[in-house]
């Protein structure tokens, strides 16, 4: 049914935070798609939210700190 994420986790719709507004229309009528994603029934758009990682801690001006 489900498969294999990017990031090797399982993409059922347990291991998903519910996405609450539509990124397009700001509606709040969102229902998981079952290959994945989410389908807003306002407008009518389906879509994704990928978790891309974590950011390095920055310091003051914007340097890595180490």
């Amino acid at each position: 049914m489900s498969q294999p994420a990017e990031s090797g986790a399982s993409s059922g719709h347990a291991n998903r935070q519910a996405v609450l507004y539509c990124p397009y229309c700001a509606e709040e009528t969102l229902f998981p798609l079952e290959e994945g994603g989410w389908e807003c029934r306002s407008c009518l758009r389906a879509f994704t939210v990928r978790f891309l990682g974590l950011r390095p801690a920055r310091g003051h001006g914007g340097q890595v700190q180490s």
